[in-house]
């Protein structure tokens, strides 16, 4: 029984794991004196242990109280803010700074969100990710389905940006690709958007990997 309850434990995580050499040494001790009470103590120790591990994880998750909406300028992101804020449509126009409002979940009683819109200039949309990404608990990526023809290289290096970032984080934040401004006539669909950021995020890839090899090739040529 003692060994099943330290290989349970084991399973545990690294708090378990930090915790091992003192645990041998009190499972030899009380083995010499008595099995029981051996078996006793383990399961106290690995309830306590699930018990901190639980508290830790929760408290870094309830840090996380924030849904960023990004994206490239005009896609519609402060629009998105004030519609989910208000219900209203309001005229709205490019910001250099963030704004951000609570926002109250209706399918959970008393629960909230901080909403976050971030400037999508060129110069100033990673700074700001930079800024809020720790807090992120999701992350709402905006597309203009109307501009994204002649935008989908500036969209898919952004969006990829993006994605390195939030997977960079302990706890990866939810994401969506949100495709804006579907009424539109040119509107491009949100399969096609899909399957051309796909392309364009694998030849990204793609480029980064073919630059780093001529980088670590380069003294030997």
């Amino acid at each position: 029984m003692a060994s099943a309850e330290s290989r349970r434990m084991g399973n545990g995580g690294s708090v378990g794991g930090a915790f091992q050499p003192y645990l041998d040494s009190l499972r030899q001790e009380l083995q010499q004196r008595d099995p029981t009470l051996l078996s006793i103590v383990v399961a106290l120790v690995a309830v306590l242990l699930t018990l901190v591990f639980w508290k830790f994880i929760r408290s870094r998750r309830s840090s996380q109280r924030a849904v960023l909406l990004v994206g490239l300028c005009d896609s519609g992101k402060t629009l998105l803010f004030v519609r989910l804020l208000t219900g209203l449509y309001r005229d709205t126009q490019t910001s250099i700074t963030d704004s951000s409002a609570l926002y109250r979940v209706n399918n959970t009683r008393g629960a909230s969100l901080t909403l976050i819109d971030l400037p999508g200039h060129e110069s100033l949309r990673l700074q700001f990710l930079e800024r809020f990404k720790a807090s992120a608990r999701a992350v709402v990526f905006v597309v203009d389905s109307a501009a994204f023809q002649r935008e989908v290289k500036d969209v898919a290096e952004f969006l990829y940006q993006v994605l390195i970032d939030s997977m960079s984080l302990k706890n990866t934040p939810s994401f969506l690709i949100a495709c804006n401004k579907q009424d539109i006539t040119m509107a491009k669909s949100a399969k096609l958007i899909q399957q051309q950021l796909e392309k364009e995020l694998s030849m990204n890839f793609q480029r980064i990997i073919l630059n780093s090899l001529s980088v670590s090739r380069s003294p030997f040529l």
